[in-house]
């Protein structure tokens, strides 16, 4: 019988992960105050690369919503390279967020010299205490539990994500907030049960191409959901805005396209109408939100956690992640391994 792929664990253990994330980050919420608050930022700027990118759109979408305090997300590369395209004119003192599961990650070390440069202060979230992102950083967040085998990033992304909720938290000061996100992990367990017929019926069907749909704080995460589905199981997806899928990507239904749409509070009716209008031109749909009516989707899965919007994120990733690991295995393939990838992307 076959080894089960390490990163099946690796999805599963999430729930735990994150409540040993969680404990972390309330053992250095003194420190990681220290720096968010040592004075009255013009920004924050949320920096990664692959995964830790779309991470930082979503953090930065989050953030800005959850706190009023101007946020942005650019990969690495663009501040390393074109730091003009980033930076405006005028003097302006931004925290920088650098986002690296290794800690080693050429554009995201180079970006965060970039800003020391600029004499700004980085914060770092990583997953590896004594990276060198780590040791650049005045100060740092270590995901220790969160370090995987896989290449795919899975329980990293939603525990470092977890780490930037945290941080939006403790700038907005709120409590109840964060006592959401400390129910994270009990209502992660629910989901990923309730995931998994889910996402093997839904490997098995005979679509061929993938939309992931997600607005407002949940487009990085849509982002990721795609980038999930192209490493473990090579298979052709992109990502878009809900209103943006009507503005050219949906030419591209037809009975062998699923999209999936990642549901939010504020604008679920808009979203769901355009799940209905791909449903009407023969694509298949998951709808994936708190509470999701049976017949609005070809497949639904309703989360049901009780969690405001923007402390629900890392729920909806679960069967996502899933659903990749699945369909690699139904295509022969090794979701862990994925062709052409490396753990740490390190230029030569």
């Amino acid at each position: 019988m076959a080894e089960e792929p390490v990163i099946r664990a690796e999805i599963e253990s999430q729930p735990e992960v994150w409540m040993a994330t969680w404990r972390e980050l309330q053992e250095g919420r003194e420190r990681l105050s220290a720096l968010l608050f040592s004075q009255c930022w013009d920004g924050v700027l949320f920096v990664g690369c692959g995964s830790t990118y779309y991470l930082s759109l979503a953090a930065a979408s989050l953030h800005q919503q959850l706190t009023g305090q101007r946020a942005q997300a650019s990969p690495s590369s663009e501040v390393a390279l074109f730091p003009a395209g980033v930076y405006p004119d005028v003097r302006q003192m931004v925290l920088m967020v650098a986002v690296s599961r290794s800690g080693e990650t050429t554009e995201t070390l180079q970006a965060a010299e970039e800003h020391h440069r600029r004499e700004m202060p980085v914060l770092a979230i990583t997953c590896d205490g004594d990276s060198r992102l780590a040791g650049l950083a005045e100060a740092a967040f270590v995901c220790q539990e969160a370090w995987e085998e896989a290449v795919p990033q899975t329980r990293s992304f939603t525990s470092m994500y977890l780490a930037a909720q945290y941080l939006a938290g403790l700038v907005a000061s709120d409590d109840a907030y964060l006592g959401a996100l400390e129910a994270l992990s009990a209502r992660g367990r629910d989901v990923l049960h309730r995931s998994v017929d889910l996402s093997v019926n839904l490997a098995g069907q005979g679509w061929q191409r993938a939309a992931f749909l997600g607005s407002g704080p949940y487009y990085g995460l849509a982002c990721e959901a795609m980038l999930k589905l192209k490493e473990m199981a090579l298979a052709w997806s992109e990502a878009y805005h809900f209103p943006e899928f009507r503005h050219g990507p949906i030419s591209l239904v037809d009975q062998q396209t699923l999209v999936v749409g990642m549901l939010s509070d504020t604008a679920a009716e808009a979203e769901q109408s355009v799940l209905e209008e791909v449903r009407r031109l023969g694509g298949q749909t998951l709808a994936i939100g708190e509470r999701v009516a049976p017949e609005r989707a070809t497949h639904t899965l309703s989360l049901e956690s009780g969690l405001p919007e923007l402390a629900r994120g890392p729920l909806l990733l679960l069967p996502l992640q899933l659903l990749a690991y699945h369909r690699a295995l139904e295509q022969g393939l090794d979701p862990q391994r994925p062709r052409h990838l490396r753990r740490v992307v390190v230029a030569a």
